[in-house]
């Protein structure tokens, strides 16, 4: 979980393949009308990410008995919150960076066509973002230090 350009889908491939597991980018679960919202710049209110926060949630649903990995920005509790009632074993790993080093990957993935999200959202979502409290059961990873540090220090983590 994390704001856009944090590194959710790199870590996110990178993890899955080191626990054997499933890989779901939530962005892939965003409906049409969403993402064309956020591509022209416009923030996603709540009612926009309830059905999304809902189809994450049933995706990680159906690989409990087995564990799976989906990147989601999960930015406020109340949407970890529908995360945790759907799938109750979730596992968060927060990643956070500066924000210069977020707007240099967000560009970067814009350049190359990567992505739909502008940089222009990332405000909204340095606002809105509210970091998992100590009962929420997440690991925080600074996410300077690439996907393999990031795995490793999720990994090494205690339960």
């Amino acid at each position: 979980m994390g704001v856009s350009g944090v590194g959710k889908t790199t870590v996110g491939e990178l993890l899955a393949q080191r626990l054997g597991v499933p890989h779901r980018d939530g962005d892939d679960l965003h409906s049409a009308e969403a993402k064309q919202k956020m591509a022209a710049g416009v923030p996603l209110t709540d009612d926009d990410r309830w059905p999304w926060l809902e189809r994450v949630g049933a995706w990680l649903a159906e690989h409990a008995t087995g564990g799976a990995v989906t990147g989601c920005s999960a930015l406020r509790r109340p949407y970890r919150d529908v995360l945790r009632a759907a799938a109750p074993g979730v596992r968060f790993l927060y990643l956070s960076a500066p924000p210069e080093l977020l707007r240099e990957r967000m560009e970067h993935r814009l350049e190359e066509g990567r992505h739909f999200m502008p940089t222009d959202l990332l405000a909204s979502q340095l606002a809105t973002l509210e970091p998992p409290a100590p009962d929420e059961d997440a690991v925080e990873v600074e996410a300077t230090g690439g996907p393999e540090a990031a795995v490793d220090a999720f990994l090494a983590a205690p339960r």
